[in-house]
């Protein structure tokens, strides 16, 4: 059986992780942002927006799946449905509201299963704006851990 100790070590690998994919996310940002949102795109400014989205749906997924999971294990909160793990995380103020990672989780969804030209385009300016929002949950989501670690 696990105990304390473990589930603390096991939210700070998972945070882990989450900083080494948010780290390739912000180069993936960073470049988007010179080339901007346009109506058509280079192959290579395409491939650019390509890896901001797939690293974008990754990032949401170690979030969601790991980390907060990560924090419900260390605050001894039985693990639920998905519709659970995000309440309980917008109660701890990890975001402003749940239709706002909702919105987040469904830009992921659809950027997975997305095939059609023209939907592409408007998912890479949906998760160029969003990309910012994403990084602000992120970061609440952090500081939220680091005063749980100070307290255990």
């Amino acid at each position: 059986m696990r105990n304390q100790k473990d589930y603390i070590a096991n939210l700070k690998e998972n945070l882990d992780i989450l900083d080494d994919a948010l780290s390739w996310f912000n180069r993936s940002y960073k470049k988007c942002s010179e080339i901007g949102i346009k109506e058509n795109y280079t192959a290579d400014e395409f491939d650019i927006f390509e890896t901001l989205t797939s690293r974008y749906a990754r990032v949401v997924d170690i979030l969601i799946q790991k980390v907060f999971r990560s924090i419900d294990a260390v605050e001894f909160e039985s693990y639920g449905t998905m519709i659970d793990v995000v309440n309980r995380a917008h109660k701890r103020r990890l975001f402003k509201s749940v239709d706002e990672i909702r919105r987040i989780k469904d830009l992921r969804n659809e950027i997975t299963h997305e095939y059609v030209m023209e939907d592409i385009k408007n998912i890479f300016k949906e998760t160029f704006l969003f990309a910012p929002k994403l990084m602000e949950i992120i970061n609440s989501t952090k500081s939220y851990c680091q005063a749980l670690f100070k307290k255990s």
